[in-house]
């Protein structure tokens, strides 16, 4: 069995979990720091495993491209590769489809790409990604979907509905190695309806689990909940759920009361080398000048090294000399607070207090969702 119910909040949907595979379990809820090019910037895996970390997320399409699938396999697959023991879930490209609007076209057997690199030209097709996921030997695999920005037309979602499921047959046709385990995914935008029919063809195909697609891609958090709440009831209660590309703590503890098992988004990270903070009194902008002479640490409930060896003062000071340790700081910090946050909520699902947690000040203000880059 892939995943397992351990315990629920009566108080809502909420459910804690154990998602089981060969590179070990993975307690859920759980965030999946993003290593798009078989690194999470600025760590080591060992640094990660520390932080209790046990799922990463890599992409398909960025490894396809540089060093290549095949390179990959050669070398003993990804896990190897990188250093990495846990679980790794790989990105099928399909987010490409969404952010290279200007180097794409879609076709119904896939997509057409200049790559962001050098402007070769590539067919990447359902089969060759699971081909590469293969190779890569990844814990979890994604088929290939078609995702639509918000807002789009009914008639380009229901394209998206159309073709990510006709993808997804395709993919399926492709072996993977016997422990690895295919998500599917589910498209169908902000349309209830839409939702219901991307859901039904996708469990029909019989997934191990599921993922709701073309959600965080520029609609509002009401507009988002919505959508999961309308797909959940479809989803079976022995899979474990996965909403991609979000990353507000306070975003997924709301759709983790709604029955959300996984999330996975550059916001840690990307927020940590651009000065922002993520602290149990809320965010830091640590470039600001009030912190020029702070002498506290950056969050006096952290245990990360950032918090319990420097001054708030000497993380500015690091961030406005561009110091590379800057980066490693505030990355690592950011990194525990997110684990943190998913620890927490464990604790108060088995409690049956997650509305608790939900309702504390630090997760009240939203900060904006990041804008993901091709290299992210």
């Amino acid at each position: 069995m892939l995943f397992q119910v351990t315990a629920r909040d009566p108080g809502c949907l909420a459910r804690c979990g154990l998602l089981q595979t060969s590179h070990g379990s993975v307690l859920t809820p759980a965030f999946m720091p993003v290593g798009t090019q078989a690194s999470v910037k600025s760590m080591e895996a060992r640094e990660l495993r520390a932080l209790g970390y046990t799922l990463i997320l890599a992409n398909a399409y960025h490894l396809f491209l540089r060093p290549g699938h095949q390179t990959i396999g050669r070398l003993g697959g990804l896990h190897r590769f990188m250093g990495w023991d846990g679980a790794l879930l790989t990105d099928s490209g399909g987010f490409q489809v969404f952010s290279l609007a200007e180097l794409r076209k879609i076709h119904d057997d896939g997509v057409e790409f200049a790559s962001h690199l050098d402007g070769s030209r590539i067919h990447l097709t359902p089969q060759l990604s699971a081909e590469i996921q293969r190779d890569l030997g990844s814990d979890l695999v994604m088929p290939l979907d078609d995702c639509p920005p918000y807002p789009a037309d009914r008639k380009r979602v229901e394209e998206s509905v159309r073709r990510t499921t006709a993808w997804a047959r395709l993919g399926l046709a492709s072996p993977l190695r016997e422990e690895q385990h295919r998500l599917g995914i589910i498209q169908g935008g902000v349309h209830r309806d839409l939702r219901a029919r991307s859901a039904g063809e996708i469990t029909e195909l019989g997934f191990e689990g599921y993922a709701l697609g073309g959600i965080g891609v520029g609609e509002p958090p009401d507009l988002a909940a919505e959508s999961v709440r309308e797909t959940v009831p479809y989803l079976p209660v022995s899979a474990p759920r996965y909403v991609m590309g979000i990353g507000i703590p306070g975003q997924m503890l709301d759709l983790i009361a709604l029955g959300i098992d996984l999330f996975d988004c550059v916001l840690p990270t990307r927020n940590a080398r651009n000065g922002t903070l993520f602290t149990r009194q809320g965010k830091i902008h640590i470039k600001r000048h009030e912190f020029r002479e702070d002498p506290a640490p950056l969050d006096p409930h952290c245990v990360c090294a950032a918090c319990r060896n420097y001054s708030r003062a000497y993380l500015r000071h690091l961030y406005m000399s561009g110091e590379i340790l800057a980066a490693r700081l505030n990355t690592l910090h950011n990194l525990t607070y997110f684990a943190s946050v998913m620890e927490r909520a464990r604790e108060a699902i088995a409690s049956g207090t997650l509305d608790r947690l939900r309702r504390q000040d630090e997760f009240s203000s939203v900060p904006p969702e990041p804008t993901r880059e091709p290299d992210d």
